[in-house]
């Protein structure tokens, strides 16, 4: 079983930046992919990034892509999301995942097995 508690949501302006943690209370952190998803009520889940439990390598959903950053800490079981120039649309409930797809990393909800709570974050204009 892997809990994962999300923190660092919050209200920002446009352009501002945030960052969010999550750490995962299991031994064998290093051995899970890592993601980030978002969710607009209404609307389904929407892959933000993930790093790969391979060889870190990282993958980013084509809306964040050269804004945010994913980054790991093994030794404190802690995966991050730095965002960058925070835009209105980035507003939604930001959630963490844990899994082991087998190629490494997935943007596939369906593929993660263990999910946070979710923090907002919430862009104003």
């Amino acid at each position: 079983q892997v809990q994962l508690v999300e923190s660092g949501g919050g209200l920002v302006q446009a352009g501002d930046s945030l960052r969010l943690s999550c750490a995962a209370s299991v031994r064998t952190f290093s051995s899970y992919a890592m993601g980030w998803f978002r969710q607009v009520p209404g609307t389904e889940r929407e892959f933000v990034a993930a790093i790969s439990w391979i060889d870190g390598s990282t993958y980013y959903g084509d809306s964040v892509k050269g804004r945010f950053t994913i980054s790991r800490e093994n030794t404190k079981n802690t995966v991050y999301l730095q965002m960058n120039s925070l835009k209105p649309e980035d507003t939604a409930v930001y959630y963490c995942a844990a899994g082991r797809p087998s190629y490494g990393y997935s943007r596939f909800r369906t593929l993660y097995d263990y999910w946070g709570q979710g923090t907002q974050v919430t862009v104003s204009s």
